[in-house]
């Protein structure tokens, strides 16, 4: 027997459909703008963090150019 039929067979009211996702209740930025405050700070907390990996990145990439390719042989530096 379904859900269904065993709810309405026992005298009980449908169930509630399930939210898929939450409402943010957090106040907007500016009253015309459709952004909260929760989304600005998940903003800067995303850009900072892709900032961090690409510095991360840029040194990794120096570090390869720098010592690792001439040391293993790959190529020479122009000015070394």
């Amino acid at each position: 027997m379904g859900e269904a039929r065993r709810r309405s067979a026992q005298g009980l009211p449908p169930r509630e459909p399930k939210s898929t996702t939450p409402k943010d209740t957090s106040p907007r930025l500016v009253e015309w703008l459709p952004f909260s405050q929760n989304q600005a700070r998940q903003f800067v907390s995303v850009s900072t963090r892709g900032a961090w990996i690409g510095i991360g990145a840029l040194v990794l990439f120096w570090v390869t150019v720098r010592f690792i390719g001439p040391a293993a042989g790959w190529w020479t530096l122009a000015d070394g």
